[in-house]
């Protein structure tokens, strides 16, 4: 699974860099197109910060702490690379995303950012943000309903000591 992981997440990198590469393309910076009528718009915007522009300017600090992230997300996938599958998944979409955005900021020192939602007030974003949410999302979803390991060798500890005080 390790490896599928890996294939996943490089293929949404470039699936992202792919998307940006067409808006970059299509649409002049601050236009916009309707690309679903009052539910989605293509807005081409750069970030230079985080999510909702925080930490702008601070291009070396995101670029640093995304390696980071992902050198722990490779090495999650490894030691657990025969582990739940689903959180495997997850994991893979937030190392894709991850790595979409972090090129971006490497090349251009800004974020790429085109989705824009038109029924209410969102900042825009792009496709490599909707995986590392998405993915996070099922990652905890994952960590707090279906990781029984912990859970199994917690009772297993739980009784041995019971065990041992009834003795």
């Amino acid at each position: 699974m390790f490896i599928i992981s890996l294939i996943l997440s490089i293929i949404i990198a470039a699936a992202d860099q792919l998307i940006k590469l067409a808006v970059v393309k299509n649409i002049p910076l601050y236009e916009t197109r309707q690309f679903i009528p009052g539910l989605l718009s293509l807005t081409h915007i750069r970030n230079s910060g985080a999510a909702w522009s925080i930490m702008e300017g601070k291009t070396w600090f995101l670029i640093g702490i995304p390696i980071l992230l992902i050198a722990a997300a490779v090495t999650y996938c490894y030691i657990n690379r025969n582990g739940n599958k689903l959180s495997q998944i997850s994991v893979a979409l937030v190392l894709g995303g991850g790595i979409g955005n972090l090129i971006d900021r490497i090349r251009l020192k800004e974020v790429v950012d085109y989705l824009q939602t038109e029924p209410f007030s969102f900042p825009v974003f792009n496709f490599a943000d909707m995986c590392v949410v998405v993915g996070a999302i099922m990652f905890a979803v994952c960590t707090i309903f279906f990781d029984k390991s912990d859970k199994k060798d917690s009772k297993s500890k739980e009784s041995e000591i019971s065990d041992n005080k009834n003795d």
